[in-house]
């Protein structure tokens, strides 16, 4: 075995995931428009927020519930009071992102594990928050990954650190356009030795799209970005537990068997060559 290279269900090496803040009423929308072009995203809610001032901004914890959840959507933590877990202390960050993560999972009978730094984010490090600090207290609340701001990830990377997991791009980026077509334009075979899988991950929020009343962008991302044969369309958790389960597959000294003892089922590509482990199976090559 030379090389070694994950694929997305289905064998498919690229994937797509979309991530919008704040749990604004624009959200509705923006769901049913990611529902019709068959698009999975990630809203990240903060728990001191929703059903404030619904009628105005907010959405309340049934449209939440029926337009986000039902509609097979993540919901993460955004922390509870917005506030960017650079510019707190340690005990206060770890307050704001336990206190959503409960406020969230208490009203929603649910498990959530991502994150998306709020304001600021980790972008800006005061008052003895330090990046190792911020992820070692994550980590002890179950918070399995974390998107944070700042730069374009033009090369489709998936995260290194998935406590700095570094979107794509904002949808009004102004090369945006540009970086979608140059991700639908990758070809497995051109990745030569590096053929890692790519992500096309967009964020923003969603009542950008109503201030500057520009509804058809998001729309033309969707249309470019859907019925693609090769890519996989997923929330960000979703992401995460399968880039998890293949990274916890087990070798031999040899490399000639593989088990998989997870309960997902994971493609791979080993030498060129496809292939895939069913959960509890012990593949031979």
């Amino acid at each position: 075995m030379r090389y070694r290279f994950l694929r997305f269900p289905g064998g498919k090496v690229k994937a797509v995931t979309f991530s919008y803040d704040d749990g604004c009423r624009a959200d509705i929308k923006l769901s049913e428009l990611l529902c019709k072009y068959n698009l999975k995203g990630t809203f990240n809610l903060n728990s001191a927020w929703f059903g404030k001032d619904s009628t105005a901004w907010h959405l309340t914890k049934e449209e939440i519930q029926k337009y986000i959840i039902d509609a097979g959507h993540e919901i993460a933590t955004h922390g509870a009071e917005h506030r960017a877990n650079g510019n707190l202390r340690p005990i206060d960050g770890i307050q704001d992102v336990l206190n959503c993560r409960l406020g969230l999972e208490k009203t929603f009978d649910t498990i959530v594990r991502g994150l998306a730094y709020p304001d600021s984010g980790i972008r800006v490090l005061n008052n003895g928050a330090t990046l190792d600090k911020i992820e070692q207290y994550l980590k002890e609340l179950d918070i399995v990954y974390a998107r944070t701001l700042g730069e374009i990830n033009d090369s489709f990377d998936l995260p290194q650190n998935w406590y700095q997991w570094m979107p794509t791009a904002h949808h009004d980026n102004k090369e945006t356009m540009d970086l979608i077509d140059k991700f639908l334009a990758l070809e497995e075979q051109s990745y030569a030795a590096r053929r890692e899988p790519r992500l096309f991950y967009l964020w923003g929020h969603a009542y950008e799209f109503s201030e500057k009343n520009n509804w058809e962008r998001i729309e033309e991302i969707c249309q470019k970005l859907s019925g693609k044969d090769d890519i996989w369309h997923a929330t960000n958790i979703e992401i995460d537990d399968y880039v998890t389960a293949y990274n916890s597959l087990v070798y031999s000294a040899d490399n000639t068997r593989i088990y998989n003892p997870t309960l997902k089922k994971i493609w791979l590509d080993i030498d060129g060559k496809s292939y895939t482990i069913n959960p509890g199976e012990t593949l031979k090559i």
